[in-house]
């Protein structure tokens, strides 16, 4: 086994890993770490799977500014983020459907024959020139109503609205 391959491996499992523990942890900042966690190691993946751009883009946009909208959304619509009036995590029936829908997912996957070889190098100017200019207006409304949906949301969760 190559070290590469290794590296793939144990960055898998990590993933695995901090996944399944954001789903199981209690308390909801502990949740949103994990979550920076995973974000990390998925960006670790891309550099290894020699995609910069997206290992970038993963670090800036999700492992940034996600993890920080997540925790600066529940710092501010929270009063006691450390009680256990703030307790999250998943119950058994919830994780047994997850479990259901894994099993499922991968007996289909299993079905298909193996499409190895047909995965295609991508161009990052192509990929930005689509972005921001062909669908440029559409992503920029997509904020835009992201935006008012985060609005929306802490001004219907703060305390002592009439």
């Amino acid at each position: 086994m190559i070290l590469e391959e290794l590296a793939f491996l144990v960055l898998a499992l990590v993933a695995i890993a901090t996944a399944i523990a954001a789903l199981l942890v209690r308390e909801l900042v502990h949740t949103i770490l994990w979550i920076a966690v995973f974000f990390v190691d998925l960006s670790a993946i891309y550099f290894l799977l020699e995609a910069p751009f997206l290992g970038v883009l993963q670090l800036g946009v999700y492992a940034g500014a996600v993890t920080v909208l997540l925790l600066f959304g529940i710092m501010v619509t929270r009063k006691r983020i450390f009680s256990r009036e703030a307790a999250t995590g998943i119950g058994a029936v919830p994780f047994a459907l997850a479990v259901v829908t894994f099993i499922f997912i991968v007996s289909v996957v299993g079905e298909f024959p193996s499409s190895a070889g047909t995965i295609h190098a991508y161009s990052p100017a192509d990929l930005s020139q689509n972005l921001f200019n062909v669908n440029g207006p559409w992503l920029l409304l997509l904020g835009l109503i992201m935006l008012g949906a985060v609005a929306g949301a802490i001004y219907l969760v703060r305390e002592g609205r009439e």
